[in-house]
């Protein structure tokens, strides 16, 4: 399969790993964004994450590499390099050589989740990973829910698909009934795609011409970039996921999907997640590899033939996912996009104005 006429090298948070796959003193290898890396945990438990090769001469440092402290070692010649990347010891020199520095990502632990930004420019980061409780619009925390790691997650590694894909989804709504299964389409009551985080929020409704108000579930979705989403479900299902995808290379890219179970009545103080929880995010992670089995087959259509009701929500979204891919000739500029061109979006969607 060619690879996706999009580079595979967009700006963003992208997901590497959950947080309990790197205990404290762990080194962890990977391979995203066609370069070698190793995530580390410090003894204080701070996560850091470079590129894999030691400046010295070049020893993989997830291969012996060891934490010493707040330091990573090489297994080759010992030299320690600080969660910076910088080098603080050469254990048989006075000093450190003060002029070498391995190339360190931006790193955030949220949502069980490690997360790395990645920039061709070198930029840093201008958005945040969003909070899957915090950020949402009801009092509601990780206490409510089962822990989703690991029982309630699904990985799939060096699949043939892109990022933006999984995007495209926010205003996707014909999918659901041939994928999902669902008696009606969604109603869409939110689009808004006027910054790099933008947020997607429908009701299903079971009944036709059921209102708003009889809807029988509904998804909020805020979008942070291409790599990352967070989702609450109301209605039937009381559950939140999480959505990752991460370019390996110019062709495959890791896929990760979380999901949080609201907790049943009798069972807030359960430690682990119980049977109910297992069952209901099996159902609801069932849904996303339905998904994931189109897009991994999927070829990027450019430009799509779409119907008349589809054709203003894929335009919205498509530009705005433009911004986050490098530009050859200048830097990468924020899109935004007007407020007649909003109108014409909730126009389609069937929103008022």
């Amino acid at each position: 399969m060619a690879p996706p006429p999009l580079s595979m090298e967009p700006t963003g948070w992208f997901q590497v790993a959950w947080s309990p796959e790197i205990g404290v003193g762990a080194v962890h290898t990977m391979k995203y964004f066609g370069r070698e890396m190793v995530a580390w945990r410090s003894a204080s438990g701070r996560i850091s994450v470079f590129d894999a090769y030691c400046e010295h001469l070049g020893a993989h440092l997830g291969y012996g590499g060891h934490v010493v402290g707040e330091n990573l070692a090489c297994p080759f010649h010992g030299w320690e390099w600080n969660t910076e990347g910088r080098n603080v010891c050469v254990p048989y020199e006075e000093h450190p050589n003060k002029g070498r520095r391995i190339r360190s990502y931006p790193t955030v632990e949220r949502n069980e989740a490690v997360w790395i930004w990645y920039d061709t420019k070198g930029r840093e980061p201008y958005f945040d990973v969003p909070d899957i409780f915090a950020d949402f619009p009801d009092d509601k925390t990780a206490d409510d829910y089962y822990p989703p790691v690991p029982a309630a997650t699904l990985y799939c590694p060096g699949l043939e698909l892109h990022p933006q894909y999984v995007m495209e989804n926010g205003v996707d709504f014909a999918h659901f009934k041939f994928v999902h299964g669902t008696p009606f389409m969604p109603e869409f009551t939110r689009h808004d795609f006027s910054g790099p985080i933008s947020y997607v929020d429908f009701t299903i409704a079971f009944e036709e011409g059921a209102t708003l108000e009889g809807a029988a579930s509904g998804v909020e979705s805020i979008n942070a970039g291409l790599g990352c989403a967070v989702t609450r479900s109301w209605g039937m299902v009381d559950n939140r996921t999480m959505p990752a995808v991460t370019p390996v290379d110019d062709k495959t890219s890791d896929v990760r999907f979380t999901v949080w179970i609201g907790r049943k009545r009798g069972e807030e103080n359960t430690p682990d997640i119980t049977g109910f929880g297992k069952t209901m995010a099996g159902f609801v992670i069932e849904q996303f590899e339905a998904d994931i089995h189109i897009w991994s087959h999927q070829r990027y259509s450019d430009p799509p033939a779409l119907s008349r009701s589809e054709a203003q929500g894929f335009r919205a979204i498509r530009k705005w996912a433009n911004q986050f891919y490098p530009t050859p000739d200048g830097p990468d500029e924020l899109v935004t996009i007007s407020r007649g061109e909003l109108d014409d979006l909730r126009k389609a969607a069937g929103l008022a104005i």
